[in-house]
């Protein structure tokens, strides 16, 4: 899920850059950064965002500038020229100068005349097509990056569940190996026993099947295969799989559990260990994937 994606766009006098980058996250968490003036398109930013992702964390960050030559306003200080325009009157009524105060004065008095550049109130109406535009290409670039990184990711877990699936083939022959050492060994303890306290010799097959067969775990091998078969149909399908994945390990790691607590053998159990240490690897890739 993670990726990273910069795009620039100039045109129609609008400049625009968009930076998208997504972290793993377990649903589809969106974050917008831009400008107030396009406050009207985060919406619309968020739609092509959930048209393209369903899970992680996604931040986009958009800038965008008039490059148009920028409209400038001129002001005149009014009060301060009527100040100025009496101190030249008194001056003029004692013939200390002559003549009014021109436009070139005006010009040359400090502060008379502010020039600035005119308030932009907002973007462009040009700047809404060019920024989806963007945003779009933007989050294609980061739908590439992530499907790269999910060809390697995907490799990794193949390799990762057929390794289950050996530690599966291996337990389901330990687990009938420990069962007829089980009744072996059973049988041989009955068999040693006093004729007085053996009782039915029917009766105590019977009770030594029903106890042999708590640990048949033909059920949970069998379940555990068909969540590896679904694993691989979800992992070869078209629809984002990260979530029910995530389902699915969780399932065979119950099948595990229950593989552990059943079969019998000294080797079962170091197999089960070993493949819950499998399982918990395949946990921490499958949170990478969408």
């Amino acid at each position: 899920m993670t990726g990273f994606a910069s795009v620039s766009r100039e045109t129609d006098g609008v400049s625009v850059g968009v930076t998208v980058k997504s972290v793993n996250h377990r649903f589809l968490d969106m974050q917008v950064k831009a400008p107030s003036a396009l406050a009207g398109l985060e919406s619309r930013i968020k739609g092509l965002i959930q048209q393209r992702l369903t899970r992680g964390r996604v931040e986009i960050a958009v800038a965008c500038d008039d490059t148009t030559e920028p409209t400038r306003e001129v002001s005149l200080n009014e009060a301060l020229v009527s100040q100025v325009q009496a101190v030249v009157d008194a001056a003029r009524a004692k013939g200390l100068v002559s003549g009014g105060l021109t436009a070139s004065d005006l010009l040359r008095i400090p502060h008379a005349l502010e020039i600035r550049l005119a308030a932009a109130s907002e973007v462009p109406g040009a700047a809404s097509a060019v920024v989806e535009a963007a945003v779009a290409e933007a989050l294609d670039a980061l739908v590439v990056m992530r499907e790269t990184e999910g060809r390697f990711l995907a490799a990794d877990l193949d390799r990762r569940v057929q390794t289950l699936l050996v530690f599966v083939d291996t337990v389901e022959a330990g687990a009938a190996a420990g069962q007829a050492a089980l009744e072996a060994r059973l049988r041989e303890r009955l068999a040693a026993m006093p004729a007085d306290l053996q009782g039915d010799p029917v009766a105590m097959s019977q009770e030594l099947v029903r106890f042999v067969a708590r640990s048949d775990v033909h059920e949970e091998i069998s379940r555990m295969r068909g969540h590896v078969d679904h694993w691989r149909a979800l992992a070869d399908g078209p629809e984002p799989c990260g979530r029910k994945l995530d389902f699915l390990v969780q399932e065979m790691n119950r099948e595990i559990n229950t593989i552990g607590s059943k079969a019998e053998g000294l080797a079962v159990t170091e197999l089960v260990v070993s493949a819950k240490a499998e399982l918990e690897r395949v946990k921490e890739q499958v949170q990478n994937v969408e």
